[in-house]
C-alpha cells in the first residue's frame, strides 16, 4: 500500500459559516497525518469566491483507488458538517503527493 496526498477541488454555492468550516475540518482531521503535516499542507483552503480545495492523505494500492477514496471521504465529511452535496460540487481529484517504501 502507498500513502497518497490527494487534492479535491470544489465550490461552495452557499455561504459557509465558521461553525460549518470547523465541523468540516474536524471531520477531515484523521486524514491529516505525517506526510501532509511534514509538508505543511492545510486540510482545507477556502477562497473568497467560494472555491476550495481539500488535501487528504489516503492509503491505497494505486492512484485510482486513492482518488476514489479521497472523494468518498470528502463527501462524507461534507455531509457530517451539514453541507449538502448540491451546495458543494466537487471537481476531479488529483494526486499531489506520494509516500511509498518503493
Amino acid at each position: 500500500m502507498t500513502n497518497f496526498v490527494i487534492t479535491v477541488p470544489g465550490t461552495f454555492v452557499i455561504d459557509i459559516t465558521h461553525s460549518m468550516r470547523s465541523a468540516l475540518e474536524s471531520a477531515l482531521a484523521s486524514q491529516h497525518t505525517d506526510v501532509s503535516r511534514s509538508e505543511g499542507l492545510d486540510l482545507l483552503s477556502l477562497n473568497e469566491d467560494g472555491t476550495f480545495s481539500v488535501r487528504l492523505e489516503v492509503e491505497a494500492p494505486d492512484r485510482y483507488e486513492a482518488e476514489l477514496n479521497a472523494s468518498r471521504i470528502l463527501a462524507a465529511a461534507l455531509k457530517k458538517a451539514g453541507i449538502e452535496e448540491a451546495d458543494a460540487p466537487l471537481g476531479p481529484p488529483a494526486v499531489t503527493g506520494i509516500d511509498s517504501d518503493l
